[in-house]
C-alpha cells in the first residue's frame, strides 16, 4: 500500500506592520458602516467625519513609522513582494491620507448642505484612499489592478449620491462607462506583459528584461502601449480627457477635488511605478511617445480652459493641463525628472484641493458661470484672496509653490535636452494664466456684486483653506524640504 506524500501550503510572507495605513483605513470604513446600520438614529455627521479624520490620522503616523524603517533599514515587500515598502509608497501614502483629511473636512457642511447620507459618502472614501494606496505601492500589475478599481468604484458612487441632481448621475454613469474602457485596455495590456515576459511582478518583469534580448519584441511594445493608453484615461491626458470636464462638472465639489487630486496622483504614481521599475530598460521605446502625449495634453489644456466660462469647467481643463506639466517630467526617464514629478504633484493635490472647497463654499452645485464670482473680492475679501493665492499658484506665479513645481519640470526637459517640450510648457502657462486671470479680474474688477445668497464658509472648510493656503506660499518661499523629500524617493523607485 503506497503512502502519499503530505503536501503542505507555504503562504506568502506577510508583513502586516507594512498593511498598517490600509487596513486603519479599511477597518474605519467598516466601522462606520457598522455603526450607522446598528445605531436607532441617523449617524451624526460629525461623528462621521470625525472617524474619518482620526483614522486619516492613525494612518499618518503608521506612514510616519514606516518612512523611519525605510531609512534605516531600507525597502522592503510584502505578500510576495506584491507590495513594496520604500521611499516612492511612503511619498504617496502621506500625500493621500494627508488629501482624505482635507476631503474629509471639506465635506462635512456640503454633505448636510446637499442631503447626501454622510455614513455611506466616508466609508466609500476611505475605501477609495485605501485603493489609492494599494496603486502606489504595488509591485504586481494584479495587485495595482486591484487597487485602482478600490478607488474607480468608490469614485463611481460617491459621484452618483447626490441623488437630486440628474447631471451628477450622467456624470457617474459616464465615467463608469469610460472608465471600465480605459480598464479593459490596462487589463489587456497587464496580459501582453505577462505573454511578453511570463510575469505580472514588476522586479520580475524588470530582471527578464534586462536578462533577454528580444529578436521580436512587437508583444512586448503593445503591451507598454496598452498600459500607457490605460493610465492616460486615468490621469485625464489628451486625446483620452474626453469624460473629464463633464464629470468634473456635474459631480459634487468635495468628490471633484478628491479626483482631481488624489485619484490623478495615485494614476501617475502607478505609470511612475510600472514605467520606472518595470520598463526602466526600455525607455528610449516609451519616453517619445510620453512626449508627445505631455505636447497634446498641454495644448489641449491650456487652448481649452481659456474658452469656457464656467469656473468648474475651467478648472477642469486646467487640471488636463497640470496632467501635461507631470509628463513632461516623466518623459524626461531620470531621476531629476522622476523627483520634479513627486514634487508637482504633491503640491497641485493642496491647490486643487482649495480651489474646488471655494467651489463648492460658492453655493449649491450646479451651473458655476464665472459672473457668479463678480464682485467676490469686496462681500467676502477672505475668500476671494485665498482663491487668488491658489489660482496664482496655479498658473506659476514666483512665491507660490506653483512657481517651484513648474521650475522643476521645465528645468527636468532641459536638463533631458527636450528643449522644445520645454518651449510648450512655458508658452502653454503663459496661455493657462490667462484663464486664471478671468477669474480674478471677475472677483476684483467686475462692477456688479455676486447674485444670490453670500457664500457660506464653514469653520472645517476655513481650516482647510488656511491649511493649503499657507502651504503653498510656505513651499513657494522654502521648498527645499519637499525637494529632498521627492528626491529621497526617487532612487528606490528606479532600483525597484
Amino acid at each position: 500500500m503506497s503512502v502519499l506524500p503530505q503536501l503542505v501550503f507555504v503562504g506568502p510572507s506577510v508583513d502586516w506592520w507594512a498593511l498598517l495605513p490600509q487596513m486603519i483605513l479599511l477597518g474605519a470604513a467598516l466601522l462606520i458602516l457598522l455603526v450607522s446600520a446598528l445605531a436607532p438614529q441617523r449617524t451624526s455627521s460629525g461623528l462621521v467625519t470625525g472617524t474619518t479624520v482620526c483614522s486619516a490620522a492613525a494612518a499618518w503616523i503608521a506612514t510616519f513609522g514606516l518612512w523611519s524603517d525605510v531609512r534605516t533599514e531600507g525597502p522592503s515587500a510584502s505578500i510576495a513582494s506584491a507590495l513594496g515598502v520604500d521611499g516612492f509608497s511612503v511619498f504617496f501614502t502621506m500625500l493621500i491620507v494627508i488629501a482624505l483629511i482635507a476631503t474629509a473636512m471639506l465635506a462635512h457642511s456640503y454633505l448636510d448642505r446637499e442631503g447626501i447620507d454622510p455614513p455611506e459618502f466616508h466609508a466609500l472614501l476611505l475605501c477609495s484612499a485605501a485603493g489609492a494606496i494599494v496603486m502606489a505601492s504595488a509591485n504586481d500589475l494584479i495587485v495595482m489592478f486591484l487597487g485602482l478599481e478600490a478607488l474607480s468604484i468608490g469614485l463611481y458612487v460617491m459621484i452618483a449620491m447626490h441623488a437630486r441632481r440628474p447631471e451628477a448621475r450622467e456624470s457617474a454613469m459616464k465615467y463608469f462607462v469610460l472608465g471600465a474602457f480605459s480598464s479593459a485596455f490596462l487589463l489587456y495590456g497587464i496580459a501582453l506583459t505577462y505573454g511578453s515576459t511570463g510575469s505580472t511582478n514588476l522586479i520580475h518583469v524588470r530582471d527578464y528584461l534586462t536578462a533577454v534580448v528580444f529578436r521580436d519584441q512587437h508583444l512586448l511594445m503593445a503591451a507598454m502601449a496598452l498600459l500607457l493608453v490605460g493610465f492616460s484615461f486615468k490621469v485625464a491626458a489628451a486625446p483620452f480627457h474626453f469624460w473629464a470636464p463633464d464629470v468634473y462638472q456635474g459631480a459634487p465639489s468635495p468628490v471633484t477635488g478628491w479626483m482631481a487630486s488624489v485619484a490623478k496622483a495615485a494614476g501617475f504614481a502607478a505609470l511612475l511605478r510600472v514605467f520606472f521599475v518595470a520598463f526602466a530598460t526600455h525607455d528610449a521605446d516609451w519616453s517619445p511617445i510620453v512626449a508627445v502625449l505631455a505636447f497634446i495634453t498641454l495644448i489641449v489644456g491650456a487652448v481649452m480652459a481659456i474658452l469656457q466660462n464656467d469656473v468648474k469647467r475651467m478648472l477642469a481643463f486646467s487640471s488636463i493641463s497640470h496632467a501635461g506639466f507631470v509628463l513632461v517630467a516623466v518623459q524626461s526617464a531620470s531621476n531629476k525628472g522622476t523627483s520634479a514629478a513627486l514634487f508637482y504633484l504633491f503640491t497641485y493635490t493642496f491647490m486643487v484641493l482649495g480651489s474646488f472647497a471655494i467651489v463648492g463654499a460658492m453655493g449649491a452645485d450646479g451651473e458655476h458661470p464665472l459672473d457668479r464670482y463678480a464682485g467676490l473680492g469686496r462681500s467676502r475679501p477672505i475668500l476671494a484672496m485665498a482663491f487668488t493665492i491658489l489660482l496664482f499658484a496655479q498658473a506659476g506665479v514666483p512665491l507660490t509653490s506653483g512657481f517651484v513645481g513648474k521650475f522643476q519640470v521645465i528645468g527636468a526637459a532641459v536638463a533631458d535636452r527636450s528643449y522644445l517640450l520645454a518651449a510648450v510648457a512655458m508658452l502653454t502657462a503663459v496661455i493657462g494664466a490667462f484663464m486664471y486671470l478671468r477669474i480674478v479680474m471677475a472677483m476684483y474688477v467686475a462692477d456688479r456684486e455676486v447674485e444670490g445668497p453670500s457664500p457660506t464658509l464653514h469653520w472645517t472648510v476655513a481650516i482647510v483653506l488656511g491649511a493649503v493656503t499657507g502651504f503653498t506660499i510656505l513651499i513657494g518661499i522654502v521648498p527645499q524640504f519637499l525637494i529632498e523629500f521627492a528626491d529621497d524617493a526617487v532612487p528606490v523607485l528606479i532600483r525597484g
